[in-house]
């Protein structure tokens, strides 16, 4: 078993799911940022904004020179799995920060 200094190659959050986090976090936040956030190219986050834009999971308005986005919260996650779980759900969670475990509230 590995032991937390050895992260795996992997990440349990896609960054289609990080730009949609940043910019819920963020609603005024710049591609550059959520770029330097994410460890992404800024093309590759403008790529992922398009697209969750086109889905309908993001609405982008222009305020004078920069964007500000809204997340729909009521659209169900995408995938087989997921499809019951609406995005304001997951946002809330992953909002609410760590929790301690094994402690009775």
């Amino acid at each position: 078993m590995k032991g937390p200094a050895e992260a795996p190659s992997w990440v349990f959050i896609t960054n289609h799911g990080g730009v949609l986090i940043a910019v819920f976090r963020q609603p005024r936040i710049t591609a550059r940022e959520i770029s330097q956030q994410l460890g992404i190219t800024e093309r590759a986050v403008l790529k992922i904004v398009a697209d969750l834009d086109e889905a309908g999971y993001i609405t982008k308005s222009r305020q004078g020179r920069t964007n500000t986005y809204t997340v729909n919260q009521d659209l169900p996650l995408h995938g087989p799995i997921l499809k019951d779980i609406a995005v304001g759900d997951l946002l809330s969670i992953l909002k609410s920060g760590p929790r301690e475990i094994g402690v009775d509230g």
